[in-house]
């Protein structure tokens, strides 16, 4: 069975593309969030959402890390609320850590070897998500960075943006 959305996927699109312009893929599924978790080497997986708060620190902080010159191997991103199916089986790739948006993951060979909660992330500046980002990356990673080039970094979106008004999904009016 497909969860439905609960919040319009139009209006969440400028969340997911600050990521997407930095070479993150949307996961969508739960075949496609398998497939790459399967994979050997590192990925990272950002599970994003409408918070402001914390998505907002946590969104730049990740684009900024990936501007580093060493990165993870794969780099996808679900949306809460959204891919609602897509982001319950990221979570359970994260067996043992309670599920929160947004959060961060770094894997090894398809097992958690790096996390930020939403608990860790609403206490971080994009500065620090970044800092200890690049950290897990030293530690676990071995691709070389960027993910893209330095004008295309500056050129995307990265804005604190908030999503308290973002309205709910309703496929009636659609």
């Amino acid at each position: 069975m497909t969860l439905p959305p609960l919040y319009d996927p139009q209006a969440v699109r400028p969340m997911w593309q600050e990521l997407a312009d930095c070479a993150v893929t949307p996961l969508h599924t739960t075949g496609e969030v398998d497939d790459m978790l399967a994979r050997p080497g590192t990925a990272l997986v950002v599970v994003n959402s409408v918070c402001g708060c914390a998505a907002g620190s946590a969104r730049p902080g990740v684009t900024r890390a990936l501007q580093h010159d060493r990165i993870p191997d794969q780099l996808a991103t679900v949306f809460a609320g959204v891919d609602r199916d897509a982001t319950d089986r990221a979570r359970a790739h994260m067996a043992g850590i309670p599920p929160s948006s947004p959060s961060i993951a770094l894997f090894r060979d398809g097992e958690v070897v790096h996390m930020l909660e939403r608990r860790h992330i609403e206490r971080m500046t994009p500065e620090m998500v970044a800092a200890n980002l690049v950290e897990a990356f030293e530690a676990h990673c071995a691709r070389p960075g960027p993910s893209v080039p330095k004008e295309v970094y500056e050129a995307s979106a990265r804005e604190r943006m908030c999503g308290s008004g973002v309205p709910r999904f309703n496929p009636m009016f659609r």
